[in-house]
Formats: structure tokens, sequence, C-alpha cells
């Protein structure tokens, strides 16, 4: 399984300075590369590299293999928004959006991130420290910070390109590492699991991940945000930039709980674990305009990545099932009423009388669909 490993660089002041002067002169190679294919609608790799390799090589000073990665990465950005474009995700044919998508040159930031393999960049992980192709030269003994966990996965795991990335004032190289997975053990039951707003996470067996505070923190950095940008001087701006980050951080790091205790939780007990697959929610839910901001800042999806992967690493088995009706559903007698949701938290069936919490009753269904979607998949 593909996993990365982030590591943050310290850079000398000199060292600070080419890396800066590498980031923008890659990407603005970059921006006449994708020019180029926007022009002559030539978005193959080979066909771009037959066609500017020299010019970015010659013009922005670049060493031969990292011209051949600004080439890439110009391609795979075509290649993803041709691909979202003809999924449909960027509108229906002939629509304004799609249009605007399909007439637009892809652009790159200055600053914007860069690959680098192992004949730019090599790793002296005993020593923490780096040495990278610059404009200015190759960069050595440029040192990095990590943890021991993560020396240890860099050491035994690293494999293919690692992205050069300038975030907040700040160096970091995320490193690719390809890390065997575990066998997946055959479960001993499943534990669903209830993705929700008001309770984050519920699962099968009673535990409630509550989601009043990130709901409250998310509320309180709106209001703030909204009446820093009505304020629009230079020190709301510079606190505006200062805390860009913060909400999607606390979010991250709130889902990396949650999920650590679940998959560790079904780990103990032998357990897989099913989750509802909500892909597209966004486009079948319809809210009034004062509920929309609470529905798309809902990282059920982050949460649902977060879940599959530490899975993956423990060899617990994840499995994704329709969620239709599971909050309407009696997980005691199967009947599906509407009317057996009281409100948001209360669950009573209409026709056996079976109480619950509402969301603990949606994981038990999720749990039931789970085991019965892998027993029909691995029915041998």
């Amino acid at each position: 399984m593909r996993l990365v490993v982030q590591v943050k660089l310290l850079p000398t002041p000199e060292q600070a300075t080419a890396l800066e002067a590498t980031l923008r002169a890659v990407n603005a190679a970059a921006c006449q590369v994708s020019r180029h294919a926007h022009a002559q609608r030539t978005f193959r790799n080979y066909d771009l590299r037959k066609h500017t390799y020299a010019q970015i090589k010659d013009g922005y000073g670049l060493a031969a293999q990292a011209a051949q990665h600004v080439i890439k990465k110009v391609a795979d950005a075509y290649a993803a928004l041709h691909a979202n474009i003809q999924a449909g995700n960027l509108g229906k044919v002939g629509s304004a959006r799609r249009a605007r998508a399909e007439a637009t040159v892809i652009v790159f930031r200055a600053e914007a991130a860069q690959p680098f393999d192992d004949r730019c960049l090599s790793w002296q992980i005993d020593a923490r420290t780096v040495s990278i192709w610059s404009v200015a030269g190759r960069l050595k003994n440029l040192r990095f910070t990590a943890s021991a966990v993560q020396l240890k996965t860099l050491s035994a795991h690293r494999k293919g390109e690692s992205d050069l990335v300038y975030r907040d004032g700040m160096w970091f190289l995320i490193a690719t590492c390809d890390v065997p997975a575990p066998r997946v053990k055959d479960p001993d039951g499943f534990v669903g699991v209830d993705l929700g707003i008001v309770n984050i996470a519920t699962t099968s067996d009673g535990a409630r991940h509550c989601g009043r505070a990130v709901n409250a923190v998310r509320h309180r950095r709106r209001e703030l945000r909204r009446r820093l940008q009505a304020t629009r001087t230079k020190s709301a701006k510079r606190l505006l930039k200062q805390r860009r980050r913060k909400e999607a951080r606390f979010a991250a790091n709130t889902n990396h709980v949650i999920a650590k205790r679940i998959v560790t939780e079904a780990e103990r007990t032998g357990s897989g674990i099913a989750l509802e697959d909500l892909r597209g929610i966004r486009d079948r839910v319809r809210l009034r305009k004062p509920q929309r901001v609470t529905l798309h800042s809902w990282s059920f999806h982050q949460l649902g990545c977060f879940i599959g992967y530490k899975a993956a690493r423990a060899g617990v088995a994840v499995i994704y099932v329709d969620p239709a009706f599971t909050s309407q559903q009696c997980s005691s007698c199967g009947h599906v009423d509407r009317k057996n949701r009281l409100d948001q938290a209360s669950f009573s069936c209409t026709s056996c009388g079976f109480a619950e919490h509402a969301d603990v009753n949606a994981a038990r269904n999720i749990a039931a669909r789970g085991a019965m979607g892998w027993a029909v998949s691995h029915a041998a």
C-alpha cells in the first residue's frame, strides 16, 4: 500500500533562497508548457517533451531531469482535468462551467509543489540530511526533522518521487513509501459506522463521537473570518492569512483520532468495519441555504479515507454498503418507515416498538449490510 511521509526541512537562509528560486523557475516553465499544450491541443507527455523540452531547459536553467518532471507535471494536470470533464464533475455537455474549464489554460502557482526523483534528490536518513538539485546548484547537507517512526518508514519503504512543498513559510518534503499491507483477516462480525454532522461517527456497539466541538470551532472561525473580511485592514488580512489552515488542521486531527479509535476497537475484537458509500451525497441532498455551509464543510470523505488506510495497515477488513434508508430502517425487525425517525436523535419503530438512539440504530443496519455484503462477495 502507498503511504506518504512528510518531513520538515531546516534550510539555511542561503538554501531557502535557492529552493524558492527553484520552485519559481520550474513553475514558470510549467506555465509555458501549459500554454503550448492548450494552444496546440497537445497533452501527451511524449509530444510535449518533443516540442518544449529544449526551450524550458535552456530558458529557465533547468537540469535535464527537472525539465522532464516539469513536462510530466503539466501532462498529469491536463489528464486530471480531462478525466474530471469526462466524468461530468465540471458540468454537463454545453454547460457554461464545462466550457469555461475547457477554454482555460492551467496555471501553476509560483510556489506550487514540484516532484523530485532519485536523480535529483538523495536521502541520508541516518544523518537526517538530503541532497537536492536547485537552479543554484546541488544543495548538500540540507537538514530535516522527523520522528523515529517516520525515519524507520523512510529507511525501509521509501520508493518513487518526493514532492518539495513550501507552505506557510516552511519547507517540507513529502516522500512516497510503498509499505507492504498485512493479510486482511477474515472478520468475526462487523462494526457499522454511521457518519453524521451532529455525531461525526457512531458505531454499532453504541460509541458516539460527538461533532459539537468541531462544529462549534467551525462556526466560531467562520464568524471571525466574516468580521476580518469586512474590516479589510492590513492587520486583518495578515491575521486571515495566519489562520487560513487552522480549521483544516483541527478537523483532520479530530478525524485521525476518531479513525484510530474505531480501527483499534475493530482490531481488538477481530471485527471488520462497514462504512456507508457516500459518494455524490452533496449532489443528491437538497438543503436550504443556511444548512449548506454545514454540509459542505462536513469532512466525511476524509474520515472514511483515514479509517480505510488505518484498517489496511492493521489488516482489518473494510466494506462499503448502500446507505439508503439506514436511518429509517428498524435494526430489530427490518421495518422501513419515515415515521420511525422521530427527530435527529430518536428512533422508535412503528411496527415492533423497538427504540434506540437514531445513529446507533443506523450503525447497526450498516453493520448487518456489511456482514451480508462480505458473505456474498467472499462466498466460495
